[in-house]
């Protein structure tokens, strides 16, 4: 049986593995464009995970990775950690992404759940963690933007699910997924109207 430790780290690493596989098969520019109104895209959700990362899982504790982030620089523009410059190669953000996965689970082998942190961007008393806290934070951190993953692949190509060996979802062609997303929308619609209907 997994101790607590493992059980928190393996799912860390599952969420890391579900955003990753987000951006497999896709060219440069499937992988950077911008798919929300507020630009929301592939390479920037693993570039910030794995900036986020190394803040967490090392600075937090004593153990600075030495690793260069310039978009975290008192003078770096808003959100310069959410997306890559057209300088920037894939190449090198996953590169960021390898250096920042080693280097947190270096974090977690070195240090038992009750080690003490302190996490200069929080406030107050809050801002004194242990390693248990900053796991719980990290997961979901990394569950969050694997979800907004998710809904940015499948708005580019349609690819949905899980993972490659667990989709997640009903294994069904996509006249029933036509009919069941109309579903929703007709549901969506009498809602709305029923809503905007004062009672009598």
């Amino acid at each position: 049986m997994d101790t607590a430790k493992e059980t928190l780290h393996r799912y860390l690493r599952t969420q890391r593995d579900a955003l990753l596989w987000k951006l497999d098969g896709l060219g440069e520019y499937d992988l950077r464009r911008p798919m929300t109104p507020t630009g929301t895209n592939l390479l920037g959700l693993v570039k910030h995970v794995a900036s986020v990362q190394l803040g967490y899982l090392g600075d937090v504790f004593g153990r600075p990775s030495g690793i260069a982030l310039p978009w975290h620089d008192e003078d770096a523009e808003d959100n310069a950690d959410m997306w890559a410059t057209a300088e920037e190669t894939t190449a090198e953000v996953l590169e960021l992404w390898r250096r920042s996965c080693e280097h947190a689970d270096g974090t977690v082998a070195a240090l038992d759940l009750d080690a003490a942190g302190e996490v200069p961007w929080w406030r107050g008393e809050r801002r004194r963690v242990t390693l248990y806290t900053i796991l719980v934070h990290l997961g979901f951190e990394v569950a969050r933007h694997a979800g907004h993953a998710d809904i940015v692949r499948e708005l580019i190509d349609g690819h949905a699910g899980l993972r490659t060996e667990v989709s997640n979802l009903p294994d069904r062609d996509e006249a029933w997924w036509s009919s069941y997303v109309g579903r929703l929308e007709e549901a969506a619609n009498r809602a709305a109207g029923r809503a905007a209907t004062p009672h009598a």
